[in-house]
């Protein structure tokens, strides 16, 4: 079962357990997303201790086939980013698994 947690839910979230406004929950949300993205833009990578790492990677661009139709395209370069969970936090979500 996939459930979806958004960036209202997330504001929600902020605003139970801490007790700011909405207007400053979002705000708070928006400038961790902000500096998370600046950091990668500048260091190419962040680390978050026991949480995890977010990392850029430069993919080149390649030759791939539509498996429906068999019809070969180029895909583009691109940046993708990568985030690579920490020990403690996969830690935590087996804990809740097994529970």
């Amino acid at each position: 079962m996939s459930i979806n947690l958004t960036k209202k839910d997330l504001i929600n979230s902020i605003y139970m357990q801490i007790g700011f406004s909405k207007s400053i929950s979002e705000n708070l949300l928006d400038d961790i997303i902000d500096i998370i993205v600046q950091n990668l833009k500048e260091n190419n990578k962040i680390k978050i201790s026991n949480f995890g790492t977010f990392s850029i990677r430069n993919k080149k661009k390649r030759f791939g086939r539509n498996p429906k139709t068999k019809e070969k395209k180029i895909i583009s370069e691109r940046i993708v980013v990568l985030f690579k969970a920490s020990k403690e936090f996969k830690d935590q979500v087996n804990f809740i698994e097994n529970e």
